[in-house]
């Protein structure tokens, strides 16, 4: 699959203000309000804008914050961490590899496997359920789900 991020006057057609503000803007949803904090279905969460590949539902953990925590994305190379400075504090940003959309940020203060929290927004992304991989083009991934799942 091509992922190519569409125009800006596109994205202000097809986001909602709130997806367009977080994605384009490094814009924060609020906690516990949101599509995915408490979603518990297997599959995949992919940039909202070009639809690139992020996270696996395998790898998402509830880490009590109210936004999508992962401790991993799929493969390193689909994401980009940047230095955040915005704040009081440095923090690391995370943005989507190939649209350069602002997802969130990583911590240090996640689950053992790697210490780390991907704490995403969920208007960032857009989440393909296991079933529906296949018909949304995404049949290369099916394989990291166990059959049971």
């Amino acid at each position: 699959m091509s992922y190519k991020k569409p125009s800006d006057d596109e994205l202000k057609k097809i986001l909602t203000p709130l997806q367009y503000d977080v994605t384009q803007n490094e814009g924060t949803e609020r906690p516990f309000q949101n599509a995915y904090w408490d979603e518990k279905r297997k599959g995949l969460y992919v940039d909202i804008v070009s639809g690139e590949p992020l996270f696996l539902s395998s790898d998402k953990y509830d880490s009590g914050t109210g936004w999508p925590s992962f401790s991993k994305p799929i493969k390193e190379e689909f994401v980009v961490k940047k230095t955040d400075r915005k704040l009081f504090s440095t923090r690391t940003e995370v943005r989507s590899s190939q649209s350069d959309s602002h997802l969130g940020h990583v911590f240090d203060d996640g689950p053992p496997s790697t210490g780390l929290r991907y704490c995403m927004n969920s208007a960032s992304m857009l989440f393909i359920p296991r079933s529906e991989l296949e018909n949304q083009g995404y049949e290369e991934f099916i394989s990291l789900f166990a059959e049971s799942e």
